[in-house]
């Protein structure tokens, strides 16, 4: 037996005047989801408990079947982990963004015009965290460069207790009211109006604003934790499992839970990522023994987060007609038998451009399914009657219930 997740990052939204009152999901053109939709089983999922913030890390834990409440010890130590950093004890990581701050006035006055600079590539990224390793590292602390402006930043001998905010959540609002507080809020918002001091000024910051790109002009601070320690996927599960990701988050999940981490050359997180490529390495995965597969896809996400209607739509219409098709085809030649999820893990709306912690539509298709059911969207998920209130359950009805 196979099982297939395909992962839709902020995949879900609510309606949008623009669009008729319809949602990505309504609009966009899916038919090989639908497919599997009306001959399968359709409903709602909770992935975030109330507690927990709709991050995309308590988010997809759960779909892969781990309750956060017991497991989650922050975002930026799942991406240390998969950066290769190990992490003491006494260690806690800290997510650190490239961001692109406006230049009016004193740090504490400018607006968050882009917590991604411009979806900055990586090789600019990486020697601009090396710099500023180099003027702001020190035996407290070090910067590690990541992918395009995801970077983490580790401090010793710490303790968690300090309150930041994502820059996702707070795109183009003053910056003022969600600069970091408690423990190391101090220390923390020091370093990054130092960082802002010297970014501004370097070469590559003033060559991408020559040529039109936005400046990553400081490092935003969140998201801390200390060292994971997740129940191996196989223990937990009886499954050889792997991850498809372009992103630190989802690989270090896998590699926090044992699974196997499958690199795709020129996977990017955004619509213009290798969808195929994803789709082809999930079925070699399946052909070489494993018997999960969890192929996660950003792109969504990342439009919700830039208010960016049409490439959410077109995003969703390409997880459609790339990778849902292909593995669902290629799943049909092997002859064996499988099982399919297709979600999102949390929604990302458009309106807010930040996550909800609302539950998600979920589509489960079994080879061989054959209701006579609706198209896969919001609504026709809430109206189902299907109600799955955890991540956990819904994955424990995935993978051992028919």
């Amino acid at each position: 037996m196979k099982y297939v997740v395909i992962l839709g990052d902020g995949m879900a939204d609510y309606p949008i005047d623009k669009l008729g009152g319809k949602t990505p999901l309504d609009m966009a053109c899916k038919p090989n989801i639908d497919a599997l939709c009306k001959a399968g089983e359709l409903g709602l999922v909770k992935t975030v408990p109330d507690t927990l913030k709709p991050g995309s890390d308590v988010a997809n834990l759960a779909v892969m079947g781990y309750d956060p409440l017991v497991c989650y010890t922050g975002r930026s130590p799942l991406e240390a982990l998969n950066m290769g950093i190990v992490m003491a004890d006494d260690d806690v990581a800290v997510r650190c963004n490239l961001v692109t701050l406006s230049g009016e006035g004193e740090y504490e006055d400018k607006t968050m015009l882009d917590y991604s600079a411009g979806e900055i590539g990586t090789a600019e990224a990486r020697e601009l965290i090396e710099y500023i390793q180099s003027q702001l590292g020190s035996e407290s602390r070090f910067f590690k460069a990541g992918v395009s402006y995801r970077h983490c930043m580790i401090l010793h001998r710490a303790a968690v207790g300090t309150q930041y905010t994502p820059p996702h959540d707070i795109s183009d609002k003053p910056i003022k009211g969600h600069l970091p507080t408690g423990l190391y809020g101090d220390e923390m918002l020091a370093l990054m109006r130092k960082s802002y001091e010297l970014l501004s000024k370097h070469p590559i910051n003033k060559r991408r604003e020559a040529m039109g790109k936005r400046p990553a002009n400081s490092i935003w601070l969140w998201g801390e934790g200390t060292r994971p320690a997740l129940e191996p996927f196989e223990s937990r599960w009886g499954l050889k499992g792997g991850v498809i990701s372009a992103v630190d988050l989802v690989q270090g999940i896998g590699r926090g839970a044992g699974m196997r981490v499958i690199e795709v050359e020129g996977a990017t997180g955004t619509y213009e990522t290798n969808f195929a490529g994803k789709a082809k390495a999930a079925i070699d995965a399946l052909k070489s023994g494993l018997d999960y597969i969890y192929v996660h896809m950003e792109a969504p996400d990342e439009c919700g987060h830039q208010g960016d209607i049409e490439h959410k739509i077109l995003s969703i219409e390409l997880i459609d007609n790339i990778v849902v098709k292909y593995i669902k085809e290629e799943l049909d030649k092997s002859g064996e038998d499988y099982a399919i999820l297709i979600a999102p893990d949390h929604p990302t709306p458009i309106a807010l451009k930040t996550h909800v912690s609302d539950p998600v539509p979920f589509v489960i298709y079994r080879k061989g399914d054959c209701s006579e059911g609706n198209s896969y969207n919001e609504s026709n998920a809430c109206s189902s009657g299907i109600f799955y209130k955890s991540g956990e359950e819904l994955a424990k009805h995935f993978l051992q219930g028919r």
